[in-house]
Formats: structure tokens, C-alpha cells, sequence
């Protein structure tokens, strides 16, 4: 296949796509191994994408019903079903892995939502699923709470590759960086290699202008501020990124062969239809970044995507905006400790209607 589509375009400019999705359909349809082929390097999944690719789909009913048979739980069987689609989809990206000499070809699993508050459970069980999948080419998720960023440093120590997800906010960002780098200390001190552990911290993006735009449209109706501060917001997380991973601390890192932990922008398909359906792809663009685009978004992306390095433009008008939201009256530190705490509950809801429909499932198709 030739490499002159928007994928391999943007590749070039230094941005990574993963796809945002993953099924058993999608595995078997072939269709993600089509998705390699055109450019993609990795995949995310997280608990509301399993649950509608489990819950409400009939492709693991039978797998369900064995598994209910030899006695599993429903967290047994949860478990089982997520493990076994990344472990094939790591399969199918394993070899981009080692192409890429370990930079792409991952595929993140995310612990139980139920650990957010607890660093200790959620080492345990990052440790757990890494024995479970046996993959190098595995990322565990770990949200950015405050217990999570606990958890990202030692488990970055341990050199387990992570994705630290549900960032909104700079702050969540900055914690972020500072965790990778300070579990690379720690493994670095202990004489480990920290050549082969990789990480990313992921920005949601879309969600912030859905929640900001709702603001203006109370306080400031028709402002210039509409669609622009989710940008804005992943712009200045990109210029703390450049900051974190330079100068002198970083650079004893990197003589150890040590990687940058790459800003990847999640939550990039557009939810106003009177924005560009690519507004999250197209504004975001830069070197050693990675964005997670859902299926739909990423086929519009290849047909009326437009590449070109955006993620380190407009730093003064990035000021300026979000003095005038400030001035307006929109805190975006309360917006976003308000997204990050509706993440939360999304994912915990989507967990426990997953388990529920497992066992009501299995208790249907063991009958």
C-alpha cells in the first residue's frame, strides 16, 4: 500500500494515530488488521467501549456461555473476554511494535474504574493484567487521580508501559509528567533499564468545549470562545510537555536511553455538528504526540483531514483566551475537576452495567 494517505501524512509530521475502538468484530472482520495496513500504530479501549462491544453485541455470547459453565464470575468472566480481544489485537500490532522499536504497536487495557482511589489496588492489578496478557506491546490504564498518579509512578518503576487517562486539566497533565519521569528515576537509581518503558498521558478533548461552550452560552451568548478552549487547553498541555522533556533533569534520563511520554489527545471525535468533523485531528497535530480517534472520525479524517503541524500554534492567542474565559466568569479549573469526576462515573457506571449484562447473559444462555 502506497503511504501517501492522511495516516501516513500525519505520521510524518510526527503524530501517531491510534485507533479508538476495539471488538471482537473488529478483529475478525479484518478490519483492524486494515487499519494497520493504512497507518494506524495502536489501539485504546476502555470500559464504555467493552461494554458496548460486549453487552450489547451477540459475538462472545458463546464464549460467555462456556465460561459460565466452568463456574466464572462475572468479573472472571470480564476479565477473560477484554484480555483475550487485546491479547489478539497486541498479535496483530506486535510486529509494528517491534518495527517501530517499541515506540508504536501498543494496545491499552484499563484497570477496574472501581480502583481510582486506591494506588495500592491499582498497582496490584496492573501488575496482574501484564502476567495475564504477556505482551510487551501492552498498556495498562491508569486514571489521573490523585491515588492513579501514585500508581503511574510505580508502576512506570516496575517498567510497566502505561496510558494515564482521563487528563482534563493542565494540572492532571503536569502530575502526569512529573510521575513518569520520577518512576524512570527510581528504576534508573535501582540500576534498571528504563530503554524499553513507554508511556502516554491522555488529554480528553472534545468533552471540555462541550462543557464550556454550555457555560458561554449562558454568560457570554454568541462568544468568540466557543470551540476554542478544548484547543487551547491540549496546546498548553503541549508546551509543558516540551518544558517536562528538556533540559538538564531529562537529559540524564535520556542518556539511559529513556523515552518522552507522549501527549496523546483522546476524546477527538467531534460532538457540534457546527464544528469540523475533524477539528480534534486537524488542530493537533505534532511531533511525538499520538491521537486516539474513533472509527467514524478517522474515516472522515482520511477522506477531508488536513495535516500539518498545529499542535504548537497560536501560543500568545492560547494566553489571551483563556484570560477572557476567566474574565467572563468561567473557572476552567472547576470545569474540568467537574469532567474529571463525570469520567469517573462514567466508566464506573459502564463497568457495573457491563457485569450486569454478563450475568444476566450468562444466566440466559446457561439455561
Amino acid at each position: 500500500m502506497k503511504r501517501e494517505n492522511n495516516i501516513w501524512k500525519t505520521l510524518a509530521l510526527g503524530q501517531s494515530i491510534w485507533c479508538d475502538f476495539l471488538s471482537r468484530d473488529l478483529l475478525r472482520s479484518g478490519k483492524l488488521a486494515e487499519m494497520i495496513s493504512s497507518g494506524v500504530r495502536g489501539v485504546t479501549t476502555n470500559p464504555s467501549i467493552f461494554e458496548n462491544a460486549i453487552g450489547k453485541t451477540s459475538d462472545y455470547d458463546d464464549q460467555i456461555r462456556v465460561l459460565v459453565r466452568e463456574g466464572k464470575t462475572k468479573e472472571e468472566i470480564y476479565e477473560n473476554l477484554t484480555s483475550g480481544d487485546v491479547k489478539e489485537a497486541a498479535g496483530l500490532l506486535e510486529p509494528l511494535y517491534k518495527e517501530s522499536g517499541g515506540s508504536d504497536g501498543f494496545v491499552s487495557l484499563e484497570v477496574s474504574p472501581l480502583l481510582a482511589d486506591d494506588a495500592q489496588g491499582t498497582v496490584e492489578e496492573a501488575k496482574k493484567l501484564v502476567r495475564l496478557i504477556g505482551r510487551p506491546n501492552l498498556m495498562i490504564k491508569i486514571p489521573a487521580t490523585d491515588a492513579g498518579i501514585n500508581a503511574v509512578r510505580r508502576c512506570t518503576a516496575e517498567g510497566i508501559n502505561v496510558n494515564v487517562t482521563l487528563i482534563f486539566s493542565g494540572k492532571q497533565y503536569r502530575d502526569s509528567a512529573e510521575a513518569y519521569i520520577a518512576g524512570l528515576e527510581e528504576r534508573a537509581a535501582e540500576g534498571r533499564d528504563v530503554s524499553m518503558v513507554a508511556s502516554v498521558a491522555s488529554l480528553f478533548v472534545s468533552r471540555l468545549d462541550t462543557a464550556v461552550d454550555k457555560i458561554l452560552e449562558d454568560r457570554a451568548p454568541g462568544s468568540p470562545l466557543c470551540g476554542r478552549i478544548a484547543v487551547d487547553n491540549a496546546r498548553a498541555a503541549y508546551l509543558d510537555f516540551e518544558k517536562f522533556f528538556s533540559g538538564p533533569r531529562w537529559e540524564i534520563l535520556v542518556e539511559k536511553g529513556a523515552r518522552v511520554q507522549r501527549p496523546l489527545w483522546a476524546s477527538t471525535g467531534t460532538k457540534n455538528p457546527a464544528y469540523s468533523p475533524t477539528l480534534y485531528v486537524d488542530s493537533l497535530i505534532g511531533p511525538h504526540t499520538v491521537n486516539t480517534i474513533p472509527p467514524a472520525t478517522l474515516e472522515i479524517f482520511l477522506e477531508k483531514g488536513l495535516p500539518a503541524l498545529t499542535a504548537a500554534s497560536d501560543r500568545e492567542g492560547i494566553e489571551v483566551r483563556l484570560r477572557e474565559l476567566e474574565s467572563v466568569g468561567v473557572s476552567l479549573d472547576k470545569v474540568t475537576e467537574k469532567l474529571l469526576e463525570e469520567g469517573l462515573a462514567a466508566f464506573d457506571k459502564a463497568y457495573l452495567s457491563l457485569l450486569g449484562a454478563i450475568d444476566a447473559k450468562g444466566r440466559l444462555l446457561a439455561g
